[in-house]
């Protein structure tokens, strides 16, 4: 039997967190006084905090990327490190899919301040081989690349890798980098569950339907 390999998104996918990021994000917008448009979580979500920062900057935000580094680490630690929850099941299937001899992997727009402590705190954090932030690559989900530069450091060939997020964005890249895309639902996506389903091999309503 092959060994499966998985890459995991964190927020949206693994946590409970994306209400609490879009609020984050966009009370930023709302301190400056910065309009936006509907789609903007949609946007930002797979960016990482440096490529929402220059995004932001694009949308006319008049502060350098450090200084809105500084403002979205200092608004994110505390909800990471102490109030964020597991999505229904997650915990429980990461150990049963460790225990099958699974290869478990995260990669996220997620800064390792926000990400390492919550895996932590939720015990999790030794289940992963790979706990790696976009910044560990100098790119972003919305690069095909990230994907295939993923695969390489597994050491496997990107159509071996099933990918798992709930951001139809990064879906739809890493489907086009060659990866095997499980989609997954989140309630802050909910009305994107058709496209989901079509750009995905397969989609789950529940984190648990992966055992």
């Amino acid at each position: 039997m092959k060994k499966e390999i998985y890459l995991f998104d964190f927020d949206g996918t693994l946590v409970d967190s994306m209400n609490v990021f879009a609020s984050v994000m966009l009370s930023i917008l709302d301190d400056f006084g910065i309009p936006y448009g509907n789609d903007v979580i949609k946007i930002i979500t797979p960016l990482g905090y440096e490529g929402t920062a220059k995004y932001y900057r694009s949308l006319g935000l008049d502060k350098s990327v450090k200084d809105l580094l500084e403002i979205m680490y200092s608004k994110a630690e505390h909800a990471y490190a102490y109030d964020i929850g597991e999505k229904e099941g997650v915990c429980h299937t990461l150990r049963k899919l460790k225990a099958r001899g699974a290869s478990l992997n995260v990669l996220t727009a997620s800064p390792h301040l926000a990400l390492d402590p919550c895996l932590k705190r939720l015990e999790v954090f030794e289940l992963f081989d790979n706990v790696w932030s976009c910044d560990d690559f100098a790119t972003t989900k919305a690069n095909p690349e990230i994907y295939r530069m993923a695969a390489e450091r597994l050491g496997t060939s990107v159509d071996k890798v099933i990918f798992v997020d709930d951001n139809i964005n990064a879906v739809r890249t890493a489907k086009r980098a060659g990866m095997t895309v499980y989609g997954v639902y989140d309630e802050s996506s909910a009305e994107l569950v058709e496209e989901m389903r079509a750009a995905s091999d397969k989609y789950l309503f529940k984190f648990g339907e992966l055992i």
